[in-house]
C-alpha cells in the first residue's frame, strides 16, 4: 500500500519535492492540451440551456483531472484481468474520494496505488 495517510490529506501529496505528484500534474497538463486541440464550439442552443457556474478554466481543469483518472482506471482494470486481483478496499476509497471531490491531490493518491505496481508508464 502507498505511504500516504487514510485521510488523503492534501499536504501528504502537495509538496512541491514530490516526485509523483509533478508527473501526475504533467499528465494532467498533457489531458488538458489535448482537449484544447479536440475542443469544438458548443452550440448556441445547448449553451443558453444549460447554463454553467464555473469559468472555462475551471471546467478544463475538472475535464482533464477525470480524463487522467479514466486513464489511471482503464489501466488498472487492464491489470485485474491479467492478474485476477480485485481493487483494494483502500484503492476503491481514494477513487471514490478523488469522485467526489476532484482535484490532484486526491488523483496523486489514486495514482500512488498504481505507481506502486508499477503500473505507470509515465
Amino acid at each position: 500500500m502507498p505511504n500516504i495517510p487514510r485521510e488523503f490529506s492534501d499536504s501528504a501529496t502537495s509538496s512541491a519535492d514530490n516526485p509523483l505528484t509533478d508527473r501526475v500534474r504533467a499528465r494532467v497538463a498533457e489531458a488538458a492540451r489535448n482537449l484544447d486541440q479536440h475542443t469544438r464550439r458548443p452550440r448556441a442552443r445547448k449553451a443558453l440551456q444549460e447554463p454553467t457556474l464555473h469559468t472555462p478554466k475551471h471546467n478544463r481543469e475538472a475535464r482533464s483531472l477525470r480524463r487522467v483518472f479514466k486513464e489511471l482506471a482503464v489501466t488498472h482494470r487492464e491489470y485485474r484481468v491479467r492478474t485476477g486481483q480485485r481493487a483494494s478496499p483502500a484503492l476503491r476509497n481514494a477513487a471514490k474520494a478523488f469522485k467526489q471531490s476532484p482535484s490532484l491531490p486526491s488523483l496523486v493518491v489514486v495514482a500512488a496505488f498504481l505507481d506502486e505496481d508499477g503500473l505507470l508508464a509515465w
